[in-house]
């Protein structure tokens, strides 16, 4: 991971500033401890897609507490889906979940082999299950697996710490900002996790 740093660093004057600025990277999430399993973490990625922290969080405690220790496809399929449904899960995310361990159980995703496929294989793959888009996919290459050359275009954060740690009048589109990340390969998750940070830190101007 340092060498990523410093070659960011060594590359672009801003990007040099802002890791003098922030320091280190480090592509963990800085909300929750890890799942135990791949398919736990997917899981708890839908549980937690469009709510409030704490009210995700509250949600996801209900789930896990339905299963005797780390939830499974198969403990999953075995449950009642108004079991999910009083844990708090709408019927989206309910079936969700439940689309994840059929294709897990099936074998159309193959979370054994996760470490072996190539980044776009992967999103590929993830992205057959309802409920998980690009955007989480990409979230869990970086942050589960630790991919380094994952780039969010879709993103607010990314297209926001690009903004402001370049100065632009607006935001670049995804389309745009897919051309303008070329120069961070093969480091572009690292690139994308001090953007979070210059949207999080920096003002506009």
């Amino acid at each position: 991971m340092l060498d990523a740093v410093d070659e960011l660093a060594r590359r672009d004057k801003a990007m040099r500033k802002l890791i003098a600025k922030v320091g280190p990277a480090t592509l963990k999430s800085r909300h929750r401890a890890p799942s135990a399993t791949h398919f736990a973490a997917l899981a708890e990625s839908i549980l937690y897609q469009q709510l409030a922290g704490r009210a995700a969080a509250a949600i996801h405690a209900r789930f896990l507490a339905l299963f005797d220790g780390t939830p499974t496809p198969e403990a999953v399929l075995a449950l009642p889906v108004e079991e999910l449904r009083a844990a708090g899960l709408s019927g989206a995310k309910a079936a969700s979940i439940r689309d994840l361990a059929e294709k897990v159980v099936s074998g159309i995703v193959e979370l054994d082999r996760v470490a072996k496929l190539p980044d776009d294989e992967l999103v590929r793959e993830l992205t057959l299950v309802r409920g998980i888009g690009r955007w989480t996919a990409e979230m869990f290459l970086i942050f589960r697996l630790g991919r380094l050359d994952v780039w969010p275009v879709d993103d607010f954060g990314v297209r926001k710490g690009y903004q402001q740690l370049y100065g632009l009048p607006e935001m670049p589109k995804p389309k745009e900002l897919d051309a303008l990340g070329e120069r961070f390969r093969p480091y572009r998750s690292v690139a994308a996790w001090y953007l979070w940070r210059a949207a999080d830190t920096l003002t506009p101007g």
